[in-house]
């Protein structure tokens, strides 16, 4: 049994989520978060002259703005080899260190499961 299809399918739903709006807004990289009560965020990378955000930190914001109180689980699909401590840190920020972090390639298979914080 390969690790990606262990995946609980509520995350393995997330991933997907992610990889369509990586491939829906031609970004780098897509994300996704899920909340407390299962609402799903999903973002692209935001590079704007005057603002840049990874996607998921411009997930993790949509979440916040959007009331989330907490995060169950974060995916982010993205050809880079690794995420940036600051993504890690937005999402313990919200969800408490310890938060499953998901990092997949752009054909969704999952490469590393990691732990916000």
């Amino acid at each position: 049994m390969s690790e990606s299809s262990a995946l609980d399918p509520e995350d393995a739903k997330i991933i997907t989520l992610a990889r369509s709006a990586r491939a829906r807004n031609q970004v780098p990289e897509g994300a996704a978060v899920r909340d407390e009560t299962g609402r799903t965020y999903v973002a692209g990378a935001v590079a704007l002259p005057s603002l840049a955000l990874s996607a998921l930190r411009t997930a993790v914001a949509m979440a916040v703005a959007s009331g989330a109180e907490s995060l169950e689980a974060a995916a982010v699909v993205t050809a880079a080899a690794s995420l940036p401590a600051e993504d890690l840190a937005a999402v313990a920020d919200l969800g408490g260190a310890g938060t499953p972090v998901f990092l997949a390639g752009p054909d969704a298979v999952l490469r590393e499961r990691l732990a916000a914080g």
